[in-house]
This record gives structure tokens, sequence and C-alpha cells, in this order.
């Protein structure tokens, strides 16, 4: 047999070889079509199996008649780090299957966001990629396909592309405490969002299985924009005990801690959630939990393009990753 060329993804023919079976055959198989024998089916699909073959659903539409695959990607704000390379991620996955991606930002609200959903629906847009709003979503489950992202959608049983939030708040909140705190705040914003409640669950977590009440007034919701963090967390290391460490849920979180530290002479440690441009160029550099954003783009667009009917949910694991910030002593 001819090694394939591992410069390009395995194509049909590709597979037709190596099960040795006829073009038509694979297609059929790849298209769900019946009247295809049980054993040449898989011994199609162990072929696909084994030289990783993905199919390309855009050229499928194509052959049909159909028009190319538009594929709605909806978020909160664009101008969130997390947000833009979330984009970038969807965008290549997609890219490989030859589909184009339309983007649409809500800034949290839900009305914005619902009205996003009907207007590419209207224009045509065959499936949607969500980074859901707080609130209800029972509404879509008529509406186009759709596979949710980084949030759980309330009132909705569909797949769902997650990260591993529990742990992270917990791995966090952990190597705080190894070093020595116990005056942990937590920095978060809306506290109904599923990932910002596990966060806050394995921030919980740790703090309770290292014995350690949470004290309740260094614990702050509904924080959005970096100046407002910063205001919240000024606040709280005026207090007769301030905290001496902080947890922060998002990217944005972190960045109003180091605008709230500028100009003040205390040091508390923290760690944030959300790798960041310049977390490395902050001297110390910023402690974060961290994960790999391509992997879960392409997770959300695979997901997408494989229906099952069945919803399924994936988590993407994270990692903390020592810079200095979250290293820093309690006061002696």
């Amino acid at each position: 047999m001819t090694a394939r060329n591992s410069a390009r993804p395995p194509t049909m023919a590709d597979v037709a070889r190596h099960a040795g079976v006829s073009l038509k055959t694979v297609s059929r198989v790849v298209n769900r079509e019946p009247h295809v024998r049980a054993t040449l089916r898989q011994q199609v699909l162990a072929s696909i199996s084994a030289l990783g073959f993905r199919r390309n659903e855009a050229a499928s539409r194509l052959a049909r008649g159909a028009s190319m695959l538009t594929i709605g990607l909806i978020m909160e704000n664009i101008s969130n780090e997390f947000s833009s390379r979330l984009a970038k991620a969807v965008e290549v996955a997609a890219a490989e299957h030859e589909a184009l991606v339309v983007f649409g930002t809500y800034e949290e609200r839900p009305e914005r966001m619902r009205m996003l959903v009907e207007s590419m629906y209207a224009r045509g847009v065959d499936s949607l990629i969500i980074v859901p709003s707080e609130g209800d979503h029972s509404w879509l489950a008529k509406g186009p396909r759709t596979v949710f992202v980084d949030r759980v959608p309330a009132g909705l049983d569909s797949d769902v592309v997650l990260l591993d939030d529990l742990t992270g708040g917990r791995v966090a909140t952990e190597h705080l405490l190894a070093r020595g705190h116990r005056r942990i705040a937590l920095v978060s914003d809306h506290a109904g969002l599923s990932s910002v409640h596990d966060r806050a669950s394995g921030y919980r977590t740790a703090m309770r299985s290292a014995g350690v009440a949470v004290e309740e007034t260094l614990v702050v919701h509904e924080v959005f924009d970096p100046w407002r963090v910063s205001h919240e967390v000024g606040r709280l290391l005026d207090l007769a005990e301030p905290p001496t460490a902080f947890f922060a849920t998002n990217n944005r979180a972190a960045i109003g801690i180091l605008q709230a530290l500028r100009d003040r002479t205390e040091r508390p440690a923290f760690v944030g959630f959300d790798d960041f441009a310049l977390a490395e160029v902050f001297n110390p550099g910023v402690t974060v939990v961290r994960y790999d954003t391509a992997r879960l783009g392409r997770s959300a667009v695979d997901l997408l393009l494989s229906p099952t009917g069945t919803p399924r949910r994936v988590k993407v694991p994270v990692e903390l990753v020592v810079r200095g910030s979250g290293e820093i002593p309690p006061p002696a």
C-alpha cells in the first residue's frame, strides 16, 4: 500500500484504498446511506478510525447542490482576549471543512443574543456556536443546530464544550494555600454562569479541604470590567483584616487586580483563570490557570459537524502555569 502524504488530511480515496473497497462504498458509509453490508460498513469505519479521516461537511453540501456551510459564532465580547482567541480557533477549525464563520457579540445582554441568533438564522446561517449569556435558553430548542462553549445553557440539553472549571478553581486556591495564605479573596463576574459557579466551587472545595473557613466578605461577584475590579480590590485591601491573596476567575479580573496594585505598597499574591498576552511581562509574572483555546474551538466545530442526536459534553483540561504572582508569601 502506498503511504499517505502526511502533509494533507486523509481523503475518502485514502480510506477506500486502506479498506480495499470502492470509493462509492466509502461515500455511502460516510453519508450514512442505507444498503451497505454490515461487514463492509465496519471495514470502512475501521479505516476511517485508523487514518483519522474527518468528513468534509461543506464539500458534502456542495455536492448535493446546497450552499456553502456557514457557522455563526456568538460570544459575549470580541474585545475580550478569551473571545478573540476562541474566534480564531473556530475559524481555523472551520476552514478545514471549507466553512465560513460569521461573528456576533452580545456584551452580556440576553436580548441582544436572541436578536443575533434570529438574525443569523434568517440570513441562512446553518448552525451556531454560542458562548451563552445568563438566563433561560430553552427557546433555542427549535432553532438551528447549536453547540455551546464555556458555559452550560440553562433550560436546554445540548452539545457543550467546557473547561474543567472546577479543577481550575481548586488548583489555583490550593496553590495559594500551600504558600501559607488563609485570607484568600475571590473576584468574579456573574455567579449564575456555570463557568463562574464551578470555578468558585473549586475555590470553596480547596478552602474546605484545608480546614479554612471562607470569609464571605472577601467573595466578590458581579464585577465585569477591570476598572470595577480595581475598585473592589482596593476596597478589600483597605479592610482592617485585608486578604493576603486573590483568586481571579477570569482574565479581566486579573487585569483589574494589576491595576489596583499599581499605586499601592501591598503585594498580595494572586492567581488568575485565563492566560493573557502580557501575563509574562509583569514583574512578577502572573500565575494563571491555562488551557488550550485551539482545542476548545476545534472540539466545538467537531461536535457541530458530527451530530448524533444525543447531547454530548466535552471537557477540556486546564493546567497551572507558575510565573511569580501566585508564589508571593503572606506578610510575616
